[in-house]
């Protein structure tokens, strides 16, 4: 039985019953196994540590107000991992074949899901990788698809609370016409350099402009940009270097719910300083307000406090993922 302290729960790995594990050889996926520990063996020559093969997805499952436990949209990021997977070359992992390994290792790391009053979740981690050995530069011939949990709390503990954003515009998450917009282990890998120097300076994320120009907005490094224009106009950019983040993909439909026009367009940076709102969305935080963006000497400055139009999209969202409210949208998927 697990033996966790709820209230001190962060978002960490931490180590649960078990995972399971899928191979792809011939052809085929195999039925898969269930592995009580927590590491993997793979050749020297596996195609993921020299040539980078490898996509993965972040999602939760959350004990709900009526007692059950759901997922939240596990078929969008189901899709959105086999579209990365195809960019890559790699065979993609059917819906039906995602959703039951989801559902295989929740119900065998039930005692891990925080009590629904927590305010914590279970977050999943699906990820595949080319484990065949490959000597040239080609895709590999054999593939392991996995998919482990871990028990995490409220990213925000006593509020939301904004932070600072920093541009340093020596660095460019992807290229033009590159693989940003896919949820690939590599693009990650080439912020985390940016990331540190923002860190040093005291900034808590970097926000990327597009890689041509550097004259509009892209993203952060781990998450999808949004503002509240001068007008009121929820505003995300549109861009073939953005990741498409499923959770902006629900704030967008929950503010069209609220009657708040949707615009999903290029964003000139120099436009964001009249915007109301602004702040980066994603699968850990939901929303995070930004207080400030700098780059180079300019800072513009919004606000010590979340938002209004932030705060009530972030609790309709949290309702909905914890069953608090009407799910009429059908994100949620019975697990237990």
């Amino acid at each position: 039985m697990a033996q966790i302290d709820w209230g001190r729960l962060g978002f960490e790995y931490i180590k649960t019953n078990c995972h399971i594990e899928y191979t792809y050889k011939n052809g085929k996926w195999d039925d898969g196994k269930l592995v009580d520990n927590d590491t993997i063996e793979i050749s020297i020559a596996a195609n993921v540590l020299h040539y980078g093969q490898a996509v993965f997805e972040g999602l939760k499952a959350f004990s709900c107000a009526d007692g059950k436990v759901r997922t939240f949209r596990d078929k969008d990021n189901a899709s959105r991992m086999a579209d990365s997977a195809k960019y890559v070359s790699m065979p993609e992992v059917p819906t039906a074949l995602f959703q039951e390994a989801i559902d295989k290792v929740i119900k065998e790391n039930i005692e891990y899901i925080p009590p629904y009053d927590t305010g914590g979740a279970l977050y999943i981690r699906p990820f595949e990788f080319g484990s065949g050995p490959v000597m040239g530069v080609n895709p590999s011939d054999e593939y392991k698809f996995i998919v482990y949990v871990a028990p995490v709390g409220p990213y925000y503990k006593g509020g939301i609370k904004p932070v600072n954003a920093i541009i340093l515009d020596d660095f460019d998450r992807t290229a033009p016409n590159g693989a940003g917009m896919y949820k690939l282990a590599g693009n990650y890998a080439a912020g985390m350099h940016s990331s540190k120097l923002a860190k040093e300076k005291g900034y808590p994320i970097v926000l990327f402009l597009d890689p041509k120009e550097h004259k509009y907005i892209d993203e952060f490094s781990t998450s999808n940009f949004i503002g509240i224009s001068e007008e009121g106009k929820y505003v995300t950019p549109n861009s073939k270097s953005v990741l498409p983040s499923i959770t902006n993909k629900s704030l967008i439909q929950l503010a069209r719910d609220l009657g708040i026009e949707v615009e999903i367009r290029p964003i000139e940076f120099e436009e964001v300083k009249n915007f109301k709102e602004v702040g980066a969305c994603g699968t850990a935080v939901v929303i995070t307000p930004l207080s400030s963006i700098t780059r180079n000497n300019l800072t513009l400055h919004f606000g010590e406090e979340c938002g209004p139009v932030f705060m009530k999209l972030y609790s309709t969202l949290r309702d909905i993922q914890y069953g608090k409210i009407s799910d009429i949208h059908n994100w949620n998927r019975e697990i237990i």
